[in-house]
């Protein structure tokens, strides 16, 4: 049987944060609302709190009004977080600390794509910032409040997911150059691919060191698990690619998908593009042994490249990202 959120367990009691929830998924502008946004839906539809990360408070808060039209009695609040700076990242964590004891579930979709060469504040090449290091600060400032969830849980409530795309296999061919994350002689659909290819790594080192934690600091031994995956969503109807004019190729590109998503059955609508990261995030059919996967629609195991499966590859992005949010001081 295949998977819909109607399919979803009674989400009472738990708390998710979904950034992106009102902004860019894939990859034509045919639809303003996107798969953060309904995966914000669908999780307040089964009564879970739910916050939307949007770095505009206006549209964050259109969002949500919109929301409680289908859902009366949602549950969701705005998360203001801008993943262009990462003074912003910290701030956000800081005041869902201050807010909430546990985090359930985060689902790290925001992001942009293939966009046009840009420096973030913080001196990181666009792309791989606002899809990639974001996130990965995000989850780390946010780890005692999913460690929390998780000793209070049974096994696997507990979930991180990395929204990702086959477009991973678009990085270079050494993967990642830590030595040049910038890609000075890179491309815009090779920069994106790097970092999307970063959102998998993540995740399966994150999986390596936090599925399964035994913790005695309190004298009383206590087994944890959180759960872990990384989604492809599917080439989605919504507005990932809004800088493409900033690029002839770009714009042709975007141009020539748009068209082919029209007229070809190639392309699924956001409410559906949603599907595999709930199914990731909240579905009862997610197992431990699927904890750490590339998942790929709707709500199947997928395969990465030989990149995406790098042990040592993941091991160097995290001490690398480790390294330079020390050294910012974020962390």
């Amino acid at each position: 049987m295949s998977f819909t959120p109607e399919s979803l367990p009674d989400l009472r009691g738990r708390v998710y944060l979904v950034t992106g929830g009102n902004a860019g998924l894939t990859i034509a502008k045919l639809n303003p609302l996107n798969s953060g946004y309904h995966t914000v839906l669908q999780l307040a539809a089964h009564h879970a709190t739910v916050y939307l990360g949007s770095r505009s408070e206006a549209k964050g808060s259109a969002a949500i009004k919109e929301i409680k039209v289908t859902v009366p009695d949602a549950d969701v609040h705005l998360l203001k977080m801008d993943n262009m700076n990462l003074k912003s990242i910290v701030s956000a964590a800081h005041e869902l600390c201050k807010k909430e004891k546990r985090l359930h579930g985060l689902v790290n979709n925001a992001g942009v794509m293939a966009t046009p060469f840009e420096k973030t504040v913080d001196g990181y090449e666009s792309q791989f910032q606002i899809n990639y290091i974001s996130h990965w600060l995000l989850t780390q400032l946010l780890m005692p409040l999913i460690l929390a969830a998780a000793s209070s849980s049974a096994p696997g409530v507990v979930r991180v997911v990395n929204v990702s795309s086959s477009a991973h296999g678009n990085a270079p061919s050494n993967g990642i150059d830590l030595q040049d994350t910038d890609q000075k002689n890179g491309n815009p659909l090779s920069r994106y691919g790097s970092s999307k290819l970063a959102n998998i790594l993540h995740v399966n080192e994150l999986d390596r060191r936090y599925r399964l934690l035994t913790s005695s600091a309190d004298g009383n031994d206590a087994e944890r698990e959180i759960w872990f995956a990384s989604v492809h969503p599917g080439m989605v109807d919504t507005n990932l690619i809004r800088n493409a004019n900033g690029s002839r190729m770009l714009a042709i590109i975007a141009s020539i998908v748009t068209t082919l998503m029209k007229v070809l059955p190639i392309s699924v609508p956001p409410e559906k593009g949603a599907y595999t990261q709930l199914f990731a995030i909240a579905s009862d059919r997610f197992t431990r042994a699927m904890s750490g996967a590339y998942l790929v629609p709707v709500a199947k195991v997928g395969t990465t490249t030989k990149q995406g499966k790098d042990e040592e590859l993941a091991k160097a992005l995290w001490e690398w990202t480790e390294n330079e949010m020390k050294r910012a001081g974020f962390i």
